[in-house]
């Protein structure tokens, strides 16, 4: 793969969307009766939404954090992504129950967690340098950025001429 030029580019996405950030933590590897089926859970979950992009799914990224393996995917809305939680027709309803009957039986030996943020149009920043099309970026689209462009103009808190001028931190509360 070849790298990509310097392109400063920001995503582009339309009206209000939703971050979820979902993963795993094993507290005894030694059992794995406990963390092994949650472990393939996961990744069938994201296959079957990103094989149906009529479920709300936009993009999905997986790897190992906290413990375990996470994912930070991102939802054309809450709806959506409640839709899919409560389908008895999907993979993750069965999948969580199934993992409520191994807690029952193993413990504390996995655990989970997730993070869900309704995110505002308009009120999210981002910026890209010479990157490939990841997080936000690769869930919805791209615009290249004007040359003097911050993030303070980006989220329209500040006019692009007054970035020249010195930012004074806000006084504690």
């Amino acid at each position: 793969m070849t790298a990509p030029s310097y392109v400063r580019r920001s995503a582009e996405i339309e009206g209000d969307f939703v971050v979820l950030v979902i993963g795993t933590h094993v507290n005894r590897w030694r059992d794995v009766r406990a963390w092994l089926p949650v472990f393939r859970a996961m990744p069938r979950m994201v296959r079957e939404l990103e094989a149906h992009p009529e479920l709300g799914l936009l993009k999905a990224y997986g790897g190992w954090m906290f413990g375990g393996p996470t994912y930070i995917q991102y939802w054309r809305s809450y709806d959506h992504l409640v839709a899919y939680a409560r389908s008895a027709g999907n993979e993750h309803l069965p999948a969580w129950r199934a993992f409520n009957r191994a807690t029952r039986a193993h413990g504390d030996a996995v655990g989970v967690f997730h993070e869900t943020y309704r995110v505002s149009a308009g009120q999210w920043e981002t910026i890209y340098g010479a990157m490939p099309d990841v997080g936000l970026l690769g869930a919805a689209g791209s615009q290249e950025l004007r040359r003097r462009s911050t993030s303070a103009s980006r989220m329209g808190t500040r006019t692009e001429e007054a970035d020249t001028a010195p930012v004074e931190a806000p006084a504690p509360a």
